[in-house]
């Protein structure tokens, strides 16, 4: 389980730093991986308590990363 965690991690930071790269948004790189590394491990504790999910852990940290930049636009804040 601990394994599925840090490999969660892995994958959200590199979801975070791809979007920045590709130009999918414009939060910065910093940002845009913490963003992605938060919805990650809220997913991932959403999978344990209430057994929640896409299917396989990646695909799960793929998804719950590319939702929490769309959810949560900090490019648009002052």
């Amino acid at each position: 389980m601990f394994m599925i965690l840090m490999g969660t991690v892995v994958i959200a930071g590199i979801v975070g730093y791809l979007s920045e790269k590709t130009g999918f948004t414009r939060n910065g790189y910093v940002p845009s991986i913490i963003i992605c590394i938060g919805g990650a491990f809220l997913f991932y504790f959403i999978r344990i308590m209430f057994g929640i999910s896409f299917g396989a852990p990646g695909l799960n940290a793929v998804i719950s990363s590319i939702g929490a930049l769309i959810i949560v636009p900090t490019h648009w804040r002052k």
